[in-house]
C-alpha cells in the first residue's frame, strides 16, 4: 500500500519545520521505501508496517507539541510493490511522448 500523509504540530509556535522534520526523520529510519515533498510524506509497504510508521511520526511530533493534526491518504493495493515509483514513471513516460 500506498500513504501519504503529513503530520502538523498545532500551538507550539509559528514555525513547523523541526518538528515536521523529526517526523520525517521517523519515516526515513523505518527502512520503508519513500519520498517527501513540500506538503506529504509517502510512505510505502504493509498495512501494519505503514501505519506503525504513521503512529511513530505523529508521536514525534506530539512530543514537541501538545496537539497534532494528522492527514492521511492511502492506496490499498495488497501484492503491488514499487507503485511509489511507477506511478511517476508511467506520467513522465506519457508525457515524453
Amino acid at each position: 500500500m500506498l500513504v501519504a500523509f503529513s503530520v502538523t504540530p498545532i500551538g507550539s509556535g509559528d514555525s513547523v519545520g523541526d518538528a515536521v522534520a523529526e517526523a520525517v526523520r521517523v519515516v526515513r529510519a523505518s527502512g520503508l521505501p519513500n519520498r517527501t515533498d513540500a506538503m506529504f510524506t509517502t510512505i510505502e509497504g504493509e498495512w501494519d508496517e505503514v501505519m506503525a510508521v504513521v503512529k511513530q511520526a505523529v508521536d514525534a511530533v506530539a512530543a514537541v507539541a501538545p496537539r497534532v493534526s494528522l492527514s492521511l491518504k492511502a492506496d490499498v493495493r495488497p501484492g503491488v510493490t514499487g507503485a511509489l515509483t511507477a506511478k511517476v514513471e508511467h506520467i513522465e513516460r506519457v508525457l515524453a511522448e
